[in-house]
């Protein structure tokens, strides 16, 4: 960011010229100096022996307000319910639309999108889906960022780069590997879900789950003692994908 120009630095340059000048005149008037001889100009052979700054790197994702766009796409998801009120995470998918899961917005009375900026998200609708804890958010203001979906599911062992509001707080990035996949514990028809050793924690859910190129290969739903639990983009895509995946929630009585 450029500073601010002070006001009133041209003015305050002049009256400390002004003294050394006269100063000066005084010094050779009474012959108490003698100018120093000019040293030689210059050769043009000489170069100034200080290397370019490169840029950092990855500075060509960064926005100007010194954001990545992972941590752009990201957001806090407030749910207001009847009796009661919990956070979670959620990422953009497109300019108004946002996926988390289902147990992040049901049960709402109202739901307040919070973006990387502090930006306070208008929202409209909410659905969820029947088969898996995923949930669709419909906004009326435009989401800052938003990734691309993986085309395939990761492999065991790779890289896995997990987005969020854990606990509520501040933005987190946490990274870890895929151990495998299970199983899903929590939704017997679901079938299998991937397994991370990447930390979350309650308010993590909802939180996008990245690749090393930065795509989304799953979604944040749960956590054991030492491992996270992803739906992972092979079933995100297929629900999508289907127009009676998701139904609109009910506000609750």
């Amino acid at each position: 960011m450029r500073r601010a120009r002070r006001h009133g630095h041209r003015s305050s340059a002049r009256p400390v010229t002004a003294v050394v000048t006269v100063s000066l005149v005084a010094a050779l008037a009474a012959g108490c100096g003698v100018l120093p001889v000019l040293p030689e100009p210059m050769p043009t052979s000489v170069v100034p022996s200080v290397a370019p700054q490169a840029d950092p790197v990855g500075s060509e994702n960064l926005s100007p307000d010194g954001f990545d766009a992972v941590k752009r796409m990201a957001v806090r998801i407030r749910n207001v319910g009847c009796s009661s009120l919990s956070t979670g995470s959620g990422f953009a998918l497109d300019d108004r639309t946002l996926i988390t899961n289902k147990h992040v917005v049901e049960g709402s009375k109202s739901l307040q999108v919070l973006t990387y900026d502090g930006r306070d998200i208008q929202v409209e609708t909410a659905s969820a889906a029947g088969l898996a804890d995923l949930a669709i958010v419909r906004t009326s203001d435009d989401l800052p960022s938003a990734p691309t979906l993986a085309a395939a599911d990761p492999a065991q062992g790779d890289t896995v780069t997990v987005v969020g509001y854990p606990e509520g707080g501040q933005l987190t990035v946490t990274q870890g590997k895929v151990v495998g996949t299970a199983t899903d514990p929590l939704h017997e028809n679901l079938g299998q879900v991937l397994v991370t050793d990447a930390q979350v924690e309650p308010g993590s859910s909802g939180s996008a789950a990245l690749n090393e190129a930065g795509e989304v290969i799953g979604v944040v739903y749960a956590k054991s003692t030492d491992a996270s639990l992803l739906v992972p983009v092979s079933t995100l895509r297929a629900m999508l994908d289907d127009s009676s995946a998701f139904a609109t929630l009910p506000p609750c009585s």
